[in-house]
């Protein structure tokens, strides 16, 4: 374990940087703080159990929904920083969160939103909709 090798040890994180790290830790903490009192809890019911430190299933959602209000950039940092780092909760939430933002758009939407260059030509475009006419309907 990292706790073994002491506290001089370097641990290349190349692919983070330090304020994605420390919104990581935010979230890694809240969570730990979460699961290790629901957990102490979890023979009560959902509905009206509130865990030792005093949250409860709401609570856990009001954080992770103010969590990702974040700029696009951060939130594209975080989803690579889950990934490299293996949080699968957190990889799992930022995705999410991406996906609520092309819901229910058009291709226009969702490049606007993001972005993104139309780089086919209208004829392209026009076959691909032909194609994948499911998409559109």
């Amino acid at each position: 374990m990292v706790e073994d090798t002491g506290s001089s040890v370097v641990i290349p994180l190349s692919n983070v940087t330090g304020k994605i790290l420390a919104k990581v830790i935010e979230y890694c903490k809240f969570h730990l703080k979460s699961s290790s009192s629901s957990s102490s809890s979890s023979a009560s019911s959902a509905a009206d159990s509130k865990s030792s430190s005093g949250l409860c299933e709401e609570d856990i959602k009001a954080f992770d929904a103010d969590f990702v209000k974040v700029d696009q950039h951060t939130l594209f940092d975080l989803i690579l920083a889950a990934n490299y780092l293996n949080i699968q909760t957190l990889l799992d939430l930022t995705c999410q969160t991406v996906a609520d933002m092309i819901k229910n758009k058009t291709p226009e939407e969702i490049r606007r939103i993001f972005n993104i260059v139309n780089d086919f030509t209208p004829e392209e475009e026009e076959e691909v909709r032909r194609e994948n006419q499911w998409a559109f309907e």
